[in-house]
């Protein structure tokens, strides 16, 4: 399981790629890239994880991400049928083509706010979902200017969330990620034994102490929260595949059940039982 630089693999002609229906579900891929990034998923109930932000989204996604803010996979742990499409745009194009252009101030003004991550909500995100899978089969003429149109749609939007109050800074030099990426994959390939420090802080020979002051100044949680936060997405797919509470627990690493309830309801602010059952009825809210 590899978590890395991500590079996009697009036609030298082309300014921007289009990814219909890309399957990640089983993947933790907690990636950055120099290109800027729609994405849209709908039915659909997972973690929308960008930079420093963490929360939950419900029934569909739209996510503007600008260049080289880490994030996670929108559809990792997903276990419905549901349907995605990313949009990458080459940075190099964006800065000279839209930032460079007065006629598409506002788009600018959009991907200058996507520094922050963009979030968009309402009617609107749905109605672009929808035009940017009518991409699919068009002509790279008739592609860019649609986009064009649906970028000028989301910049006039009113109902949009700013995922971070200022832009975000990708804090790690091409060594720090190199470590952090070792860190999040034995993480991932570990997480359901029992993993302490001191494995953890070897896999980036690292002393215990400074594991911990690294990694929490690289993700902004201690270890134990992040491990804990991990372990609980795992939990709520093996919920929502049907597994009982105990079998959930036990799946996603935890140790104890009644440490197990106490985690839960303090990330998602509910306990795993009513989690399992309200999600049954038709996958309410909750905090991530």
């Amino acid at each position: 399981m590899q978590i890395r630089l991500e590079t996009i693999t697009s036609s030298a002609a082309r300014s921007f790629s289009l990814m219909f229906n890309p399957r990640l579900s089983d993947l933790f891929f907690w990636h950055f890239h120099p290109e800027y990034e729609l994405v849209y998923i709908e039915n659909a109930w997972g973690n929308r994880h960008v930079g420093e932000h963490f929360s939950r989204y419900n029934e569909s996604d739209l996510v503007l991400i600008g260049s080289n803010i880490p994030h996670l996979n929108f559809d990792y742990g997903v276990t419905t049928e549901y349907r995605k499409v990313v949009l990458h745009l080459k940075k190099e194009w964006v800065e000279s083509h839209f930032l460079g252009t007065p006629e598409l101030d506002r788009i600018n003004r959009l991907f200058r706010l996507s520094s922050q991550g963009v979030a968009f909500r309402g009617a609107l995100k749905r109605q672009v979902g929808a035009s940017l899978f009518e991409l699919e089969g068009l002509t790279p003429y008739e592609q860019y200017f649609r986009l064009v149109a649906l970028l000028q749609a989301l910049a006039e939007s009113g109902e949009t969330e700013l995922l971070h109050e200022k832009p975000y800074q990708n804090p790690a030099s091409t060594s720090d990620q190199e470590r952090i990426r070792k860190i999040f994959a034995y993480i991932d390939a570990n997480y359901q034994d029992p993993i302490s420090l001191e494995a953890i802080s070897d896999t980036c020979s690292l002393s215990r102490e400074a594991f911990c002051r690294y990694f929490k100044k690289m993700t902004s949680y201690t270890f134990t929260e992040f491990l804990n936060r991990y372990r609980v997405s795992q939990a709520k797919r093996e919920l929502l595949a049907g597994s009982s509470v105990s079998d959930a627990c036990f799946a996603s690493g935890f140790q104890s059940l009644s440490y197990f309830n106490r985690v839960f309801n303090r990330i998602t602010g509910s306990n795993p039982s009513a989690f399992r059952e309200a999600h049954r009825k038709g996958f309410p809210a909750t905090r991530s």
